[in-house]
């Protein structure tokens, strides 16, 4: 077989590698040879010493080939078949087949029904050891994940019911990993078996008493896992929210008459009482009252998608489950002026739209989001609750502004920003959600704006602009010397896979006199500053040709198939030096990524055109404008200079100073 031909590139343009990179190839392959020999010996002493070197091992990738190369993968995977290993043999097998199969070289889809199974019965006993349940469980998840044909089979073998016993001890970590099961199984699910599993009561009760509500703080890996579990959840609103009601529908129609039967405790008519046109009168009243666009036929309402049917679902919620606060808002509207009424039909369709917005309902979930909202975890019904307490809100607002059916759009746009800041404080319940709420009325959403009107004022007089752009220069230069100072620090960098979670680390930092890049990979994430010393490659800034980012970067080309990982494009870039060579990174967070991309366009000389450059630069500059214009408060200041003076009839004056 032909050498790779990155190896015969540097063979030709680095010649004296080239024998580096065969001892280390020769190293790793006896490595290997040894290790897959040590693994199937008669003593277990023996035998368990291998697989602990096998686990340490499997991480690099090199030797991670060379064993695959023996067929190691389906030793391994014999071992567990067969049963007859247990606790740390066990335990350290799977480790050894996780850290392999997450360098992507081995297809998923070639594991047999036999292994699926053994792996299922670990994580569905009762009592098991905890390092064998969190491997079978990232083993399920990946199976899900990576394999549609994998994710029948497992389907078959698992249930959610099996797994949420898991959720009820205190190992923080096996928690997670349940829930990230669960998730797989419900992102892959078909669409008719997805409210099966969601409809499980217990599953949120449970997640909210157990994980949401114990003593210990929900860290980051967690927090994601429940967000992805409440995205998901609020995912199975959109087939409602994308169907349109048709007028032709009875028991469609029959809703629309409920709605009106409750508000105004009427029977429905029977076909015999009164004529046609009486009746159709009468109930062109009544869903005027009711705030309808389309007095006469108001399924016409429901065509529109999104919200369709959704709308009308929640109108019914509210209209059952909170009867006083519905007909006392359509009673209390309807008694109003006709042009000073709040509208419940067509705010119950445009409020159930902006919830779905704003909880970005039909989306799929973010890879790098924790924003999961504890009140969601306390109800079986919390889309529908939610909607309850903002048509409340709704009703409440338009009140206080006084508004008419001009100011339609206004009041939802500051109804909007009221759920918007109370979701900022991440209520606990519903409840705490309601109290939020009350104390954000109008006055004080206008009290909230001004104030931050005042600390973000941009003055638009020329004397003003003139003065920002004398000392725009000056700001640009202090954020270009806090970059380079961030890259001096440096930071830690994941290396990333087709799993998720991983412990794979590299850091890299500029050298203090901005001349040379240093990296180097590490065992764990550091706690402070890695020393220039401990990083042992090096890449001179002068050697650097280029920054790219994004999908232009050739680690996104080779993982492209890395499923909805839009976010890691965001925060991917590279470094191209030498004709063709590059330093990959992927960003932990924007802020990092920002900062990097910045530091390295400043190091050769480009312009900084990160979002956080132009935050920086606009927080400082406005700063420094009102320190200089401090002495100038509450002073006009013109718009354009004062006219100067006529010359004097003569010069022959003298100022006196004293």
């Amino acid at each position: 077989m032909p050498p790779p031909a990155d190896i015969v590139k540097v063979a030709i343009e680095w010649p004296g590698a080239f024998p580096k990179l065969m001892e280390i190839d020769q190293v790793s392959a006896q490595m290997a040879q040894q290790l897959h020999e040590r693994i199937q010996s008669s003593s277990m002493d023996m035998k368990l010493d291998a697989l602990k070197d096998l686990a340490n091992s499997s991480r690099d990738i090199t030797f991670a080939q060379e064993f695959i190369n023996l067929d190691g993968i389906s030793l391994l995977t014999q071992m567990v078949e067969s049963g007859t290993d247990f606790g740390d043999l066990l335990s350290f097998t799977l480790t050894a087949f996780v850290e392999l199969m997450d360098h992507g070289i081995v297809s998923w889809d070639t594991f047999s029904v036999a292994f699926i199974k053994k792996i299922a019965s670990y994580v569905c006993k009762s009592a098991m050891d905890t390092a064998v349940l969190q491997r079978s469980l990232a083993i399920l998840e990946s199976m899900v994940l990576n394999s549609q044909d994998l994710y029948q089979k497992v389907a078959q073998e698992i249930t959610i019911g099996q797994l949420i016993p898991h959720l009820q001890g205190t190992d923080q970590d096996i928690q997670t990993y349940t829930i990230a099961v669960i998730n797989a199984l419900f992102l892959k699910a078909p669409e008719e078996k997805r409210q099966v599993t969601q409809s499980q009561k217990q599953l949120r009760s449970i997640i909210l008493s157990n994980v949401i509500r114990s003593n210990k703080p929900i860290n980051d890996e967690m927090a994601h896992q429940l967000y992805v579990l409440q995205v998901l959840t609020f995912n199975l609103l959109e087939d409602r929210m994308m169907t349109k009601m048709d007028p032709q529908d009875q028991a469609q129609r029959d809703i629309i008459f409920e709605l009106r039967r409750i508000a105004f405790d009427v029977e429905c008519e029977s076909n015999n009482s009164g004529s046609f046109e009486k009746r159709k009168s009468m109930y062109t009243r009544d869903y005027k009252k009711l705030g309808f666009i389309n007095h006469v036929n108001p399924a016409v309402d429901f065509t529109q998608i999104p919200p369709g049917m959704l709308a009308l679902d929640n109108m019914l919620y509210f209209a059952r489950h909170h009867q006083d606060a519905y007909i006392r808002i359509v009673l209390e509207n309807s008694s109003r002026e006709d042009k000073h009424e709040c509208p419940f039909g067509r705010s119950s369709i445009e409020l159930t739209k902006m919830l779905c917005e704003i909880l970005k309902v039909g989306e799929l979930p973010s890879e790098n989001c924790h924003d999961f909202h504890p009140m969601f975890f306390t109800h079986d019904r919390s889309f529908e609750e939610f909607f309850c307490i903002c048509i409340q809100l709704l009703n409440k607002t338009w009140k206080e502004m006084r508004a008419t059916s001009e100011d339609f759009n206004k009041v939802m746009q500051v109804v909007k920003e009221q759920i918007t800041r109370a979701l900022t404080i991440k209520p606990n319940s519903l409840d705490q959600f309601k109290s939020r709420l009350q104390n954000l009325s109008y006055t004080e959403i206008l009290k909230l704006r001004q104030s931050e009107r005042m600390n973000q004022e941009d003055f638009q007089s020329r004397p003003i602009l003139e003065l920002r752009e004398k000392i725009q220069p000056e700001i640009m230069e202090l954020i270009k010397q806090q970059r380079l100072n961030r890259l001096c620090e440096g930071t830690c960098f994941r290396k990333i896979s087709s799993r998720r979670r991983q412990d794979k680390f590299w850091y890299c930092r500029l050298s203090p006199n901005h001349k040379v890049l240093h990296y180097g990979d590490l065992e764990e994430s550091p706690q402070g500053e890695v020393p220039h010393d401990s990083l042992q490659d090096k890449l001179p800034v002068a050697d650097i040709k280029a920054v790219v980012t994004g999908k232009d970067c050739p680690h996104m080309k080779e993982k492209g198939a890395l499923k909805q990982n839009k976010e890691l494009l965001e925060l991917a870039f590279s470094v191209l030096y030498e004709s063709d060579e590059y330093l990959n990174f992927i960003a932990p967070d924007k802020h990092e990524y920002c900062v990097w991309t910045d530091g390295l366009n400043a190091l050769l000389g480009k312009e900084m055109t990160s979002e956080f450059t132009r935050s920086d630069m606009d927080t400082l500059l406005n700063m420094e404008m009102k320190l200089r214009l401090l002495d100038l408060e509450n002073i006009q200041i013109p718009e354009v200079p004062p006219p100067i003076p006529k010359e004097p009839s003569n010069y022959d004056f003298v100022y006196d100073c004293n």
